[in-house]
């Protein structure tokens, strides 16, 4: 049985990632939510667990896992093709590449991320336009975009992957507030993010008011 640890909002870009994995990898799972405003993370069996005291955080069987990227590795190797769907692509190269994306968008673009949240995406856009530095950052995202994603294909790697996932959300941080982006980039993002474990994200239920 696997449980995946998550915040209340379900706004958060690495919960996404993980709930993507384990719909694509179709497991089974339970989703409890930790109200981080409240410290419930810093409980002392959660953080002994989890090591990190963060979420998204997964316990699969009493092994408790926090850092998404890690997670998605996890349950990469624990189900693997062909009885499960890939999250990550099969030869040694382009793995090394979805790594790095992953790593890159994890540690990158932060004025982006502030002035674009993910809370703008699931909740209400944003009015005010980007920054000199949010403008950079996305200019930095739509040149990578159109390295990796060719004209015409709905995937990078020949079939979709979590970093086609991971970059359809910062893509969407763009398109849901209105911010123009390469029409093709825009196709691949929508196509990306009609798929149903998408919109099961993007439909689940979160509070009123935010």
């Amino acid at each position: 049985m696997i449980t995946l640890y998550a915040e209340p909002l379900w706004d958060s870009p690495w919960v996404f990632s993980v709930f993507v994995a384990l719909m694509e990898k179709e497991l089974p799972f339970e989703a409890r939510t930790l109200d981080l405003a409240a410290g419930e993370q810093r409980a002392p069996e959660y953080r002994a667990a989890s090591l990190t005291a963060r979420v998204p955080c997964i316990d699969h069987d009493g092994f408790l896992l926090s850092e998404s990227a890690a997670i998605v590795e996890y349950l990469e190797e624990s189900f693997p093709a062909p009885e499960h769907p890939r999250l990550l692509p099969d030869s040694i190269h382009d793995r090394a590449r979805a790594r790095q994306v992953m790593g890159w968008l994890r540690s990158d673009l932060g004025p982006l991320r502030e002035e674009r949240p993910t809370s703008s995406v699931f909740f209400a856009p944003v009015s005010a336009p980007l920054s000199a530095n949010a403008l950079a950052a996305r200019d930095k995202l739509v040149s990578i975009c159109e390295r990796l994603v060719t004209e015409g294909a709905g995937h990078i790697f020949g079939y979709v992957t979590i970093p086609d996932f991971e970059l359809t959300l910062a893509l969407q941080r763009l398109i849901a507030n209105g911010d123009p982006i390469p029409e093709r980039l825009t196709r691949y993002a929508q196509e990306i993010w009609q798929r149903p474990s998408v919109q099961a994200f993007v439909n689940h239920d979160r509070p009123s008011g935010h």
